[in-house]
């Protein structure tokens, strides 16, 4: 309950409803047995059919609002986990988020309801025929305890099913996420050999979880019927010999099947909702990173930055090791190095991006941690190695939906001539990968977008000019050097000409900053 806000007064409503359900219930037999021996149409008959159809209509609505909430607390949950668990992460927001509404707003109602419904048919049946009472008391556990040793089953065959989706899921987008690189090692087609394995488990998995729950399904219904058999005959020769009314025998046969279909419901419903049971442990078992309260607003502007002995590990392996350095307000550093010795690290711990397992950043003298996230990225013009792209027009891509002078940006990225050869200029749609545009092109737009914060205190320029031919890295360059000016910055150099833009440079080998490098 703790983990799911809301729960209880979920299924305090429920419990509520599950009531009213089975006084109409109650209020529908009456009616029926009136109307089948000659009564006509009563009034219990009218509020009972009515109440029922607003009572499935309450749950619905109910229980439909309540799952959505929970989805989408879920999926905040799973998207503030650790980054290092990213393909798990996509299979559970997507596919396991979603598997666990016919859980929330499926089973948990009926599961209610098989509590409530029984009892009063059982208790109504006692007050009219004992005989009757005491053949539904007698069979009516059997459709749990037959539901309970199915189900055990099921859970098991689900857990292995989740387990080998949530496998599938994470394995696959490893595999995109390298494509590029096993294509040039020839490793392709053996990984789709293994992605096929795999999927061919899941579905193996998946349809022996079927069958189960058809057995399931077959079981229950056997059982129900044969119980309101029992019921039903003796009932009948009774009838036939004179000891029994007819109301009465009307009101026991309508009544017996009411006390065993909300537990065949709920029973049906659990299988169903099996793989989103196991979802939602799955969802809720999942670490979530923890974050400091942001209790600091800082000022806007060029801030002071500062690391003491940072340290990041990616799934046990160092990239920073005890980091140690300081970037006074206003001043430009480069960090240079070879590839993979933690140069863009160092930026994705300052934007927030990478928590570091040991050591903290100061900014402004507090610990960076203790800002708000939005604040702080509000007043940070990042430039990445590789700039994503979004599905819109290149003018929505450079501003990213904040105000903006878009043709001055493009001006300064010399990204204006690209846009003039475009078919709509600025309003040309560009889709998610950038279809229109080269690599370089895109490279600049992620430049446009920083020279457009212009009231960013930080900039972060992770080798903006790597894809760029000379005459356009020598415009870029330009551009940057008038966009610094009173600003902190922090630069990845790799060419001499990034390096001129910095006061101080410091070389990064094996996660360790070196000696300091003349600018």
């Amino acid at each position: 309950m703790p983990a799911l806000p809301g729960l209880r007064r979920y299924l305090a409503v429920l419990a509520a409803l599950g009531v009213l359900s089975a006084v109409a219930v109650l209020l529908q037999a009456e009616g029926l047995a009136t109307l089948l021996t000659g009564g006509g149409v009563s009034l219990f008959l009218v509020t009972a059919v009515l109440g029922r159809v607003a009572l499935t209509w309450g749950h619905g609505v109910l229980s439909g609002r309540f799952a959505a909430s929970v989805r989408g607390g879920l999926r905040r949950r799973l998207l503030g986990s650790s980054p290092e668990r990213a393909g798990v992460v996509a299979t559970q927001v997507t596919r396991g988020v979603d598997a666990t509404d016919s859980y929330l707003s499926g089973y948990l109602p009926s599961l209610v309801v098989s509590v409530v419904v029984p009892i009063a048919v059982v208790v109504r049946l006692f007050t009219t025929d004992l005989v009757s009472a005491l053949v539904v008391a007698a069979t009516l556990p059997l459709i749990p305890v037959f539901a309970v040793l199915v189900g055990k089953h099921t859970a098991a065959r689900t857990s292995r099913q989740w387990s080998l989706l949530l496998k599938l899921g994470g394995h696959f987008l490893d595999v995109v996420r390298g494509l590029g690189t096993l294509k040039v090692f020839g490793r392709a087609a053996a990984q789709a050999a293994t992605v096929r394995s795999m999927a061919a488990a899941h579905a193996d998995a998946t349809l022996k979880t079927l069958r189960v729950a058809f057995l399931s399904s077959l079981v229950l219904e056997l059982v129900a019927t044969l119980s309101v058999a029992l019921v039903a005959v003796p009932i009948g020769f009774r009838l036939l010999s004179g000891s029994l009314d007819a109301r009465t025998a009307l009101l026991v046969l309508v009544l017996a099947p009411e006390a065993y279909l909300p537990l065949r419901a709920a029973g049906a419903k659990f299988h169903a909702a099996a793989e989103g049971l196991t979802a939602l442990r799955e969802a809720l078992a999942v670490p979530v990173v923890s974050s400091r309260s942001a209790v600091f607003t800082r000022r806007r502007g060029a801030p002071s930055v500062v690391f003491e002995r940072v340290s990041v590990s990616y799934e046990g392996v160092p990239a920073l090791s005890e980091v140690d350095f300081s970037v006074p307000a206003g001043s430009r550093v480069a960090l240079v190095g070879p590839s993979g010795s933690g140069k863009s690290t160092v930026l994705a711990v300052l934007l927030g991006f990478v928590p570091p397992s040991s050591g903290r950043v100061l900014v402004d003298g507090v610990d960076r941690r203790s800002l708000s996230p939005s604040d702080w990225l509000a007043d940070v013009a990042w430039v990445p190695q590789r700039p994503t792209l979004f599905r819109g027009t290149l003018a929505s891509n450079i501003s990213l939906g904040s105000p903006a002078d878009v043709p001055a940006a493009a001006r300064a990225a010399a990204l204006d001539s690209v846009a003039a050869g475009l078919p709509a200029g600025f309003d040309t749609p560009i889709g998610e990968l950038g279809e229109v545009l080269s690599a370089g092109q895109r490279q600049r737009v992620g430049l446009a977008r920083a020279l457009a914060r212009t009231s960013a205190g930080l900039v972060l320029l992770d080798e903006p000019t790597a894809r760029l031919d000379s005459r356009t890295e020598s415009a870029v360059l330009s551009a940057t050097r008038r966009l610094l000016p009173g600003r902190t910055a922090v630069l990845v150099a790799h060419r001499p000409a990034m390096v001129s833009l910095a006061d101080r440079v410091l070389e990064l080998r094996d996660g360790r900053v070196g000696a300091e490098v003349a600018a």
